[in-house]
């Protein structure tokens, strides 16, 4: 296996939980699509990067079973363990922002992946959900408090490829909060939190923070 670190991104306040992700530092060393897919199918996390040049902050992101242009939580743990300032990814240029515990990126909402937003009445609602057949990307979330911004959340995959559950997905909280039009606090999967808002200049930010794996 090549060698890579693991890192959880999007931690609880505790630093508890976050979405596993797998980070190949020495991208160059892989440099076939089809071997670096093949690794992220084995990893098995939601995602996994391959930093192709640590400079720049050059990025290539794979799910178990797919390329994907921009992903957030990605992003915002590479950004975070390389101390970037902005990452280049194939949909274009991320700009990151390090503020104390938290790293967040900006990017504009039209780069996230579609995802089917669904919103339940209560956060009970959404804790009580059963993981949906495959077909379907969906992120299902409630209000925890309106007035203050805070969500509940949950994200299904869909794809069939061993993720039946996101534990915390930076592209869909981009596109709540594009869709709301408001900054957001979100507690997702298992006790996983992101921060979103948006910049002066229409992007999007979502981050959180990031620890090494134990």
């Amino acid at each position: 296996m090549t060698d890579h670190e693991v890192l959880h991104v999007f931690c609880g306040p505790d630093g508890a939980h976050g979405n596993a992700l797998g980070v190949v530092r020495n991208g160059a060393a892989v440099p076939a699509r089809a071997d670096r897919q093949e690794i992220a199918r084995r990893l098995g996390f939601s995602e996994t990067v391959f930093v192709d040049d640590p400079r720049r902050g050059a990025v290539d992101i794979y799910t178990p079973t797919l390329r994907l242009p921009f992903a957030g939580h990605p992003c915002v743990g590479t950004a975070w363990l390389l101390g970037l300032h902005r990452l280049v990814t194939p949909a274009g240029t991320v700009t990151v922002r390090h503020d104390g515990a938290f790293t967040r990126i900006a990017a504009p909402a039209a780069w996230a992946p579609p995802r089917t937003l669904r919103r339940y009445r209560s956060p009970a609602e959404v804790d009580a959900l059963a993981v949906p057949p495959p077909g379907e990307w969906i992120y299902a979330w409630a209000w925890q408090d309106e007035a203050a911004g805070t969500v509940r959340a949950r994200a299904f995959p869909g794809r069939d490829d061993g993720i039946d559950e996101d534990e915390a997905t930076g592209a869909a909280a981009i596109l709540l909060t594009a869709g709301l039009g408001r900054a957001l606090t979100i507690t997702q999967g298992r006790g996983s939190q992101l921060v979103t808002g948006i910049t002066a200049d229409g992007l999007v930010e979502v981050g959180g923070r990031v620890r090494r794996a134990d």
